[in-house]
């Protein structure tokens, strides 16, 4: 383990965030890489992997010893998974044990990958504040509501330093029938998101908050202001321009 850096434990570290933040992110912090499938992991040399059912807590418990901070990305992100089937286990289940494990093992911090879908009722205007009233529009983004508030709990009541990012539409392949204002709205690329996973771990003196996780779009669907003076998060790109927008359409 590299002395004086920052121990990572990365669930979900083979996913498309969770890949892109490794490759960017291998020589300012240690990562503890935690998948499923760990024979899909990327290289590691002078990190750990190891295989981890979030649904299983002493599995959790085990991840989460000798960690600093906890990024969880695992979870079923299909905005069409079942409850019973997968949302129960990976998304219910799963972020219970992974706050629970990261308390006991005495984390400074957990970031809690959260979702645009916790509030996809709301209308395209004006743009929705963190502060906003949930309001998801399928049983996915209700799994998300649930980790938002399990992270609250956490933070106010057993004092574990907690972050929910909701993340918008994260490098999509996009067809240009796809990329509508709404859709571009919501963009984060994967350079913006690397940054903004580096302020929620490195920001100091935050109890509880909830982020917003989106590009420097020329239209946002998320408002920007908070997140930009809680963390200092300066997003580079706009999805507009990435997919030769001009505006409304």
């Amino acid at each position: 383990m590299a002395q004086g850096k920052l121990r990572i434990l990365l669930t979900g570290a083979t996913g498309r965030v969770g890949t892109a933040f490794f490759a960017a992110s291998t020589e300012r912090y240690w990562f503890r890489l935690a998948d499923r499938r760990i024979g899909t992991l990327p290289g590691f040399i002078g990190h750990e992997a190891v295989a981890l059912d979030v649904a299983d807590l002493a599995a959790c418990r085990a991840a989460c010893e000798g960690i600093d901070v906890v990024v969880h990305l695992a979870a079923d992100p299909s905005p069409e998974a079942d409850f019973y089937d997968s949302l129960l286990d990976n998304n219910i289940k799963g972020t219970y044990n992974i706050f629970r494990a990261a308390t006991d093992a005495g984390c400074r911090r957990i970031i809690f990958a959260s979702s645009v879908h916790v509030v996809l009722g709301y209308p395209d205007q004006p743009p929705i504040r963190p502060g906003s009233p949930v309001l998801p529009m399928n049983t996915y983004g209700v799994s998300k509501c649930f980790g938002e508030a399990v992270a609250a709990q956490f933070a106010h009541a057993e004092g574990l330093s907690s972050i929910a990012i909701r993340i918008g539409a994260y490098d999509p392949p996009w067809t240009e029938e796809e990329a509508t204002s709404r859709n571009l709205s919501v963009y984060l690329s994967s350079r913006d998101m690397n940054q903004l996973l580096t302020r929620c771990i490195e920001t100091p003196n935050i109890q509880f908050a909830v982020v917003h996780g989106i590009s420097n779009n020329k239209i946002k669907r998320l408002d920007l202001s908070e997140t930009q003076a809680l963390l200092g998060y300066q997003p580079q790109d706009d999805g507009f321009a990435v997919f030769g927008v001009d505006g409304p359409g």
